[in-house]
């Protein structure tokens, strides 16, 4: 039941529900979006190899951490799209520029994962 301002109560049901909204979320992005299927499959490969390679566990959080946080821009540029599309289809310029701008995003973050899975593993190689 909602507050008066339309908020579930805080507590373990919306708790519930937040995990519930989450889940249809990330299953969403699973079956709509091959991007997210590829960043995930990237995730599942390297991430063990993080847990290997890393040698103390501030460098094993910064590799896996950069390619969650693809995941996350991913979903967020993927709720970009989604949104654009409902309205409409035809070319916008803004639109246009808010697509760009969301898959520059997930770019920068892949780019991050670069840098930091660099600066831990290049030390190791010299």
């Amino acid at each position: 039941m909602a507050d008066e301002i339309g908020h579930m109560p805080r507590g373990p049901r919306r708790i519930l529900m937040a995990a519930v909204w989450s889940w249809q979320g990330l299953r969403a992005a699973w079956l709509h979006e091959s991007s997210f299927r590829l960043e995930v499959y990237l995730l599942v490969v390297l991430a063990p190899l993080a847990l290997w390679l890393g040698q103390s566990p501030v460098e094993r959080a910064l590799m896996i951490g950069s390619l969650l946080l693809v995941l996350a821009m991913e979903l967020a540029n993927s709720a970009i799209e989604a949104v654009i599309e409902r309205y409409g289809s035809e070319f916008h310029e803004l639109a246009g520029r808010a697509k760009d701008m969301g898959s520059a995003a997930v770019f920068v973050l892949m780019v991050n994962v670069l840098v930091c899975w660099g600066l831990v593993l290049l030390p190791q190689l010299f």
